[in-house]
């Protein structure tokens, strides 16, 4: 594509993204500052067409931007704007908390209110913990709270259903059992230790513990997602119109599990990625696009964030968005 035809792209894919209307050859030729005549204009437009870079609709003369235009657009012809001192202001202040689930929460608002789309952050992995303490108590017959202080301070209560009751005897007996043999081992080293011993001990205890280090590994290993401004997606016109792939969306936002693949695909690249329509293979609006950027703490890339909105959307105001949310959350999680 030579220079000329790249300017009329840039130009028609802007005012669209600005206006929201078909660009015809009169508006694109005043726009574009380019002194050719109207025919050049027209011709150029032709060719990117056939190129399917843009697009017709069937109620306008003038074409719009398709998703192989938008994608050459963002690679090739996005001029992304400095971030404004008061948006950076605003983000320093949300993530200014020192508390880290507080942190995620304020990334996903923040994302959300500073675009007006869905602000999604992956929430981060959490590290191998060793637990220090655990403690068994009877809450009913067979209903049982598991009390786990780990290493780190943190205190986590799971409550576990047994078939059959336990003593306040038996409780303290496997607690002591765990305590002594386990403590200071990571869930994962102690999941190995029992695989060995639980053959050795007797049916009751056995289910028991299992049932305990099962609570207890699925807290350690609860990674998800926080999403913020979902519905703020029912008010772009673009996607307002479009019910039934809206609902398939809010589908998605409600099971997240795509979302986690996507976000975690994300997590493994570097620097800011976009996704335009169906590019993801998770979203399944063609008319959506998701900017992303891993974060990090100590060094380390713990998790994704990013915003969903419109493939009409202002990516050069939006992609610095994302990138510096996720510098900001790097720096706040690393000073925990």
């Amino acid at each position: 594509m030579d220079k000329r035809s790249k300017i009329l792209l840039k130009t028609l894919v802007e005012h669209y993204i600005s206006d929201g209307q078909p660009i015809g050859s009169r508006t694109l030729l005043q726009r574009s500052g380019l002194d050719v005549s109207s025919a050049t204009i027209r011709n150029v437009m032709s060719d990117l067409e056939q190129l399917g870079f843009i697009a017709s609709p069937h109620t306008s003369a003038g074409r719009v931007p398709t998703q192989k235009g938008y994608r050459l657009f963002v690679d090739s012809l996005l001029t992304v704007k400095p971030l404004e001192d008061q948006i950076l202001a605003q983000i320093q202040t949300g993530l200014s908390t020192p508390n880290p689930s507080e942190l995620i929460a304020n990334a996903a608002d923040m994302l959300s209110q500073l675009t007006q789309f869905a602000g999604v952050v992956m929430t981060p992995k959490r590290k191998r913990i060793a637990f220090k303490h655990l403690e068994f108590l009877t809450l009913s017959d067979k209903r049982i709270l598991v009390i786990i202080v780990t290493s780190d301070g943190n205190v986590q209560n799971r409550i576990i259903l047994t078939e059959k009751p336990f003593s306040p005897s038996e409780l303290t007996q496997a607690g002591n059992y765990f305590n002594e043999h386990f403590s200071g081992h990571t869930f994962e080293e102690v999941q190995q230790k029992l695989h060995a011993e639980l053959k050795q001990m007797q049916n009751d205890m056995n289910q028991l513990m299992t049932a305990a280090l099962e609570a207890s590994s699925k807290k350690a290993n609860d990674d998800g997602v926080v999403i913020a401004g979902e519905r703020n997606l029912l008010q772009v016109d673009d996607l307002s119109t479009n019910v039934s792939s809206l609902r398939k969306l809010f589908e998605i936002f409600e099971r997240r599990t795509s979302l986690m693949q996507l976000l975690d695909n994300s997590q493994r690249a570097e620097g800011i990625q976009i996704f335009i329509g169906g590019e993801s293979g998770y979203l399944p609006l063609d008319e959506c696009s998701m900017i992303t950027a891993p974060y990090e703490a100590d060094g380390q890339v713990v998790g994704t964030l990013g915003v969903i909105g419109p493939t009409r959307m202002a990516y050069e105001r939006v992609i610095p968005i994302v990138d510096v949310t996720a510098k900001l959350l790097s720096n706040a999680l690393s000073a925990q």
